[in-house]
């Protein structure tokens, strides 16, 4: 039968979707509950819900109807929520889940603060979180868990590919404009390391608070500055008015300074056009265009959302189906014996191929650095990218020397 959410922290702001499906003979197999639950928790109605919300919860929805609706014989069931861009509030919701609603895998997590705090949640409680959503590699570093994977991208990959091929173009010396909280400086500090180790160097930062609407004297500051290249450490609607303000006081048109986009998506370019993005480079794990396959599964969950999916939302379709391989392939949910199954599998799917889960918990894939077209290149709607380099899985994370990981053997 369908069990309803019942939060009373988030009253109206979570959902339940259940795969509502006739309980299977005894297997023999056990599965806690006689049920599985994935709890979607992500932003809803903030500033970074385009990227993840409804369309990571959808993702996850897909990901269980393609493997059937039911594991082991038993139904699979999908909660969601509203974190709010508060971890108190999140922590509070993965608590209440964990403890009164048995929830098995926690998904998407689309903030690094709370992330890391429900790193020590699924640690503690014996449960799994994949986070497609947040960045901080925190996640694959002192935070790791043996019950975490940090699965679609991470601040290092996007300041590899950003960094280093800009740097190669000339643009050797950064300026830096910070949302001020862990997924900001995380990006900041990443980018700023490999600037410096590609031989460029960095003139200042300014940060600013989540969810700012007047970016006036922070574009100011970047123009003094005189970089040559002002990088983006935030996402969502900050990177959005952050770059309306860069073309309203004209930043780059002298053509002396650009904009480096280190964390952005396609509704980003979407929403703002091709005419302000132009040009820039941006790093992703998937592009909706790439090919047959990825257009079908695309068109498939524009559908539901009428957004292309972006690598995050993506990458929660593929590792809530691998979860769901390693729960059969385990014959139960219980969290050490389902990670040990994904650790030991190789992972093919319409987001990767051949990727697979490192011993930090970095799950391993090839990343692509993207150039925004101009308008006269787009051919058709969300025609937005050309493919610029494919960075191979061992040079586009943190290599495991540098790690500090736990887990990690010296």
């Amino acid at each position: 039968m369908k069990r309803h959410m019942r939060n009373g922290l988030l009253a109206g702001a979570a959902m339940l979707l259940a795969t509502a499906l006739p309980a299977a003979a005894q297997t023999g197999r056990t599965v806690s509950g006689d049920v599985v639950r994935i709890g979607v928790i992500t932003d809803l109605s903030g500033v970074f819900s385009d990227q993840s919300g409804k369309g990571s919860v959808a993702a996850a929805q897909m990901a269980v109807e393609d493997f059937g609706g039911k594991v082991l014989g038993k139904p699979v069931e999908l909660l969601s929520a509203d974190h709010q861009n508060k971890v108190d509030i999140g922590s509070a919701v993965v608590r209440e889940w964990i403890d009164a609603q048995g929830v098995d895998l926690v998904q998407d997590v689309a903030n690094s603060g709370l992330a890391l705090a429900v790193a020590d949640i699924v640690r503690d409680k014996n449960r799994i979180a994949i986070f497609n959503g947040p960045s901080v590699t925190r996640l694959t570093g002192d935070k790791c868990t043996p019950n975490t994977i940090h699965y679609a991208y991470d601040a290092y990959s996007l300041a590899k590919g950003t960094g280093t091929q800009t740097v190669k173009q000339g643009g050797d010396s950064w300026f830096f404009l910070t949302v001020d909280f862990a997924f900001g400086h995380g990006l900041e500090e990443n980018t700023a390391a490999i600037v410096k180790d590609s031989g460029g160097k960095v003139l200042g930062a300014v940060r600013f608070p989540l969810n700012s609407m007047d970016f006036a004297s922070y574009i100011n500051q970047a123009q003094a500055s005189k970089a040559k290249i002002i990088g983006l450490a935030t996402t969502g609607t900050d990177a959005r008015n952050a770059i309306k303000a860069a073309s309203e006081f004209g930043l780059t048109q002298g053509g002396q300074q650009q904009l480096a986009g280190l964390l952005l998506f396609d509704t980003d370019i979407h929403a703002l056009g091709l005419e302000a993005t132009q040009g820039m480079y941006l790093t992703t794990a998937f592009y909706w265009d790439r090919n047959e396959e990825t257009r079908a599964f695309s068109k498939r969950f524009f559908d539901r959302v009428k957004i292309m999916p972006n690598m995050g939302q993506a990458g929660v379709y593929s590792s809530t189906l691998a979860y769901l391989k390693a729960v059969e392939a385990a014959g139960t949910d219980e969290a050490g014996a389902v990670m040990a199954k994904m650790k030991s599998m190789r992972v093919n799917d319409v987001f990767v191929k051949d990727g697979w889960v490192r011993e930090d918990g970095r799950f391993m894939r090839e990343m692509y650095l993207m150039q925004v077209k101009k308008p006269s290149e787009s051919k058709y709607p969300w025609d937005y990218y050309h493919l610029r380099a494919t960075i191979p899985a061992d040079e586009a994370f943190r290599p495991l020397a540098q790690s500090d990981c736990p887990l990690v053997k010296k």
